[in-house]
């Protein structure tokens, strides 16, 4: 397996799974995409049923090839160490909770997926790694906690002073060791710019060995695929239909994790994509007219992204608007109605939401009966105990906090502060 840029058309330029995750950004700018994609169907998964079972199923094929092929069964079960689950809601979808991680959000996987893949690549490496990573609320502290004490590997995290809640800023700014987090003045856009523009910056590029741990990064991707994969093969299992995901989406990672998986042959359904008041995407849908432009804080503040980046991997892989109006529908869920849904969880599901499941909640519930009965998987991507301060006012009580993050918030915070200014970066960089 192969893989080469979204910006080169030709496709001459091919690397390795490995100069890939290294890399980050292909040398062009562009994100790195498969080659080709693999096919698999429903019996290749016989055996497995565990999520790291089924993960070295599903990725097998990414690897072929790589010299980190057969460290993938490894891999998979250095990752997915916690549960998956999928609960039934009383009459309605299905919820599949993606938050059980060390920093309770859905990004968990992905990151420690990364950082042991990362971590075997750098066994003979020359000089230390630098993962330079910019968060809109819950990517920074999964890689954070993913690569903490790793030897030859530092990280630098950006995230928007003030837009972010309380519990994530300090889960972002409560590292020492190998990890620096910086609060930039500006919108998550501005950390993404910042981010992007020192991956083109041939000073820092000569100075510093850099790779990166957003979902630009394919390493990031790829384990998200398992998260369809389980709750497809689930259904199948059951002799269910092929479910539809309802997926909160923001820089689209997780989205296109799902297509992927959906690309690969398993019978994934409709896809919907749940974004908050940043519009870009869903107006995109309604226009075909696609509109970047500066992100609009929300509730759910993870998502506030005006200029997703894997919408590049949607265009590579779909083309136009009709081709990805094919592939996926969006709505956009307001923060009225988000409060909304958090407020009515309790009484009506039984359950508290955090803001980003709540706009996946909500754009269920605004569906007509009928649509509603094709059976949905929504997607929890965070506890809402990263949110009580939004949470708890809503449903009038506390929200308890898991142990792993409670210890996390007991621990000093340590973020320096940072304008939001490409050389400002450039200099912290250079000088660390």
């Amino acid at each position: 397996m192969h893989y080469v840029s979204t910006r080169d058309s030709e496709g001459a330029g091919v690397f390795t799974l490995s100069e890939a995750i290294h890399r980050g950004l292909a040398p062009d700018g562009g994100l790195f995409v498969p080659r080709a994609m693999p096919r698999l169907n429903i019996e290749d998964f016989e055996g497995a049923n565990d999520p790291a079972e089924i993960a070295a199923v599903l990725l097998a094929p990414f690897f072929d090839g790589d010299p980190l092929a057969a460290e993938l069964p490894a891999i998979c079960a250095e990752t997915f160490t916690f549960p998956l689950p999928v609960l039934e809601l009383d009459g309605g979808p299905a919820v599949l909770e993606l938050f059980h991680g060390p920093t309770a959000a859905f990004k968990d996987v992905g990151a420690r997926f990364l950082a042991a893949c990362t971590q075997r690549l750098e066994t003979d490496a020359d000089g230390p790694l630098t993962i330079l990573v910019a968060t809109s609320g819950d990517t920074g502290s999964a890689v954070a906690a993913a690569f903490h004490h790793r030897p030859g590997i530092e990280v630098v995290i950006l995230f928007p002073a003030g837009l972010v809640s309380a519990r994530q800023a300090q889960l972002l700014s409560c590292w020492d060791d190998n990890v620096r987090s910086f609060s930039v003045d500006g919108a998550f856009d501005d950390c993404q710019r910042m981010v992007k523009a020192a991956f083109a910056d041939a000073d820092i590029t000569a100075a510093r060995r850099l790779s990166s741990a957003n979902s630009i990064n394919i390493g990031r991707l790829l384990p998200q695929m398992v998260y369809y994969a389980m709750a497809t093969l689930r259904a199948a299992r059951q002799g269910q239909p092929p479910p539809g995901f309802i997926i909160p989406s923001g820089n689209l990672g997780n989205a296109f994790a799902c297509l992927m998986t959906r690309e690969v042959g398993l019978p994934v359904g409709e896809i919907l994509l749940a974004t908050n008041a940043n519009l870009t995407v869903a107006e995109f849908m309604d226009s075909g007219d696609w509109r970047p432009r500066v992100s609009v804080p929300t509730l759910a503040s993870a998502m506030d992204v005006g200029d997703p980046s894997n919408m590049e991997r949607v265009f590579w892989r779909y083309r136009d608007h009709a081709g990805v109006s094919d592939a996926f529908a969006a709505v956009s869920i307001d923060d009225a109605a988000i409060r909304e849904t958090i407020s009515a969880g309790p009484a009506r599901w039984h359950q508290v939401w955090c803001p980003h499941t709540a706009t996946a909640v909500r754009a269920w519930e605004r569906m007509p009966a009928a649509d509603q009965a094709r059976g949905w998987v929504l997607v929890a991507t965070a506890h809402p105990a990263k949110f009580n301060d939004i949470v708890e006012p809503l449903i009038g009580e506390p929200v308890p906090v898991p142990a792993a993050m409670q210890q996390l918030l007991s621990l000093p915070a340590r973020a320096e502060t940072l304008p939001p200014d490409s050389t400002a970066l450039s200099a912290r960089l250079l000088g660390i």
